[in-house]
């Protein structure tokens, strides 16, 4: 399930650096730690969008003009996202860079019919290695329209499947099925006007700074649909757990797509 969490910006105007994803993981992770349940303080299915608002770019990072900004939250456990948000909100503020953020309000995404052939958006930066110490391998530029591309995702994929534990080893042999094809026109545009769809971002990680490089363009995606609901759910590529690789549908309109979110404040 897909909740929006909803704060109010206490300071209009405050800034946080253009690449603030790892600021988002430190927040999320230090949320989940606050908690007394030690088994889902380890639990590893979720995923998460970038910060959501009215935005003005400078040479100090990007800054927010709206009143509200918005965080999109997603895991298949009810269990874990409800104590999530029981934690964020006993907290009466969090700040983020320069932002004050107030939890105000969560709302659960509806379910979309999800088929075997899916139009993606990246809603945060696809990431397609997960890099060793001291190595560079994470910030090699792939192309997107390559075999090698796709068939990093579906490794990366099947491994989390199998971590996942859902499933038996027969459905994990009829997930063969698994095909990336870029959105062409997109990326010939991005590269006519000059501007960039694939950038270096910075992940930590036992407290060691790593270079990844992140993708961010529409795609057509072939598999079966229990790998593309749980891509949808937990994200795809490496450091899902670190807010990258969130997916949304093409051309749906997020508008009218949820629900307000019950959740029991206290445990």
């Amino acid at each position: 399930m897909r909740i929006r969490i909803v704060f109010i910006l206490k300071n209009k105007g405050a800034n946080v650096p253009f690449h603030h994803q790892f600021l988002l993981a430190q927040l999320v992770k230090g949320v989940i730690l606050k908690g007394d349940n030690e088994e889902l303080k380890k639990f590893p299915f979720y995923n998460f969008s970038g910060l959501k608002g009215q935005t003005k770019i400078s040479r100090n990072g990007l800054h927010f003009f709206s009143s509200r900004v918005t965080l999109v939250f997603s895991s298949p456990s009810k269990e874990f996202n409800d104590y999530f948000l029981r934690e964020l909100f006993k907290m009466q503020q969090v700040e983020l860079g320069n932002l004050i953020l107030v939890p105000e309000s969560a709302e659960l995404e509806t379910a979309p019919e999800i088929k075997e052939v899916m139009k993606f958006i990246c809603i945060s930066p696809l990431v397609l290695i997960q890099p060793g110490f001291n190595d560079s391998q994470g910030k090699r530029f792939i192309t997107p329209e390559t075999d090698e591309f796709s068939d990093l995702l579906y490794e990366s994929t099947m491994r989390r499947l199998a971590s996942y534990g859902q499933f038996s080893e027969e459905q994990m042999a009829s997930f063969s099925q698994f095909q990336l094809v870029p959105d062409l026109n997109y990326l010939n545009k991005i590269k006519e006007s000059q501007k960039k769809f694939a950038r270096i971002y910075p992940v930590y990680d036992q407290d060691v700074k790593y270079e990844v490089r992140g993708y961010t363009f529409p795609f057509t995606l072939f598999a079966t649909k229990e790998v593309q609901e749980f891509v949808f759910t937990c994200g795809m590529g490496a450091y899902t757990h670190k807010g990258f690789g969130m997916l949304d549908i093409a051309n749906s309109d997020p508008s009218v797509r949820t629900v307000k979110y019950e959740f029991e404040r206290e445990s």
